[in-house]
């Protein structure tokens, strides 16, 4: 029985497009945060450093550290709860650049996780901010965000709301 390869093919051009959307897809939900935590810059800073990598920076500690400072800062978001996710997406999207070239469904929440999480952030909020999240998501996605996810296995089970969404954006992509 054919297995699947452990290893798959990415380039760094790829990888930076992936950054790229994923930025772009949490950056629209940025205004949750920042109006629920003002003077918090972690997320942003986050969001620039991915935007830094996906226009030809370098894959550094520094933008390691901003993800987890973004992921930080979604912890100790007291409220409204879409600060949370607001701040998780910024956190996938510098995350997104740590891609791994392994055929793991886990690896999907890479090139998804931004998204999926800035969608359940505009889910939590009244606030006018990024209508259609998902949507735009999935109508935005560059040609080489497809062509890496369709690389990988199905986004994995689990994960509450926001891992439904993401499988939803997933298959939405794969079709």
């Amino acid at each position: 029985m054919p297995t699947e390869p452990d290893e798959i093919e990415l380039s760094g051009d790829e990888l930076r497009e992936v950054a790229r959307y994923a930025a772009a897809c949490a950056r629209r939900v940025l205004p949750l945060f920042e109006r629920g935590v003002p003077g918090d810059t972690r997320p942003r800073e986050a969001l620039d450093a991915a935007e830094e990598f996906a226009g030809g920076g370098r894959r550094t500690a520094g933008l390691r550290r901003h993800a987890w400072a973004a992921y930080k800062a979604a912890g100790e978001a007291a409220a409204p709860a879409a600060a949370s996710d607001a701040a998780r997406a910024a956190s996938h999207a510098a995350g997104a650049a740590y891609l791994h070239p392994r055929a793991s469904a886990h690896q999907v929440k890479h090139i998804l996780g931004a998204a999926a999480h800035a969608a359940r952030a505009e889910e939590l909020t009244t606030a006018p901010v990024a209508p259609g999240a998902l949507e735009w998501a999935r109508d935005h996605a560059p040609a080489a965000v497809v062509v890496v996810l369709a690389r990988f296995p199905a986004a994995p089970a689990g994960g509450g709301r926001v891992g439904e969404l993401m499988r939803e954006l997933d298959a939405a992509l794969r079709a």
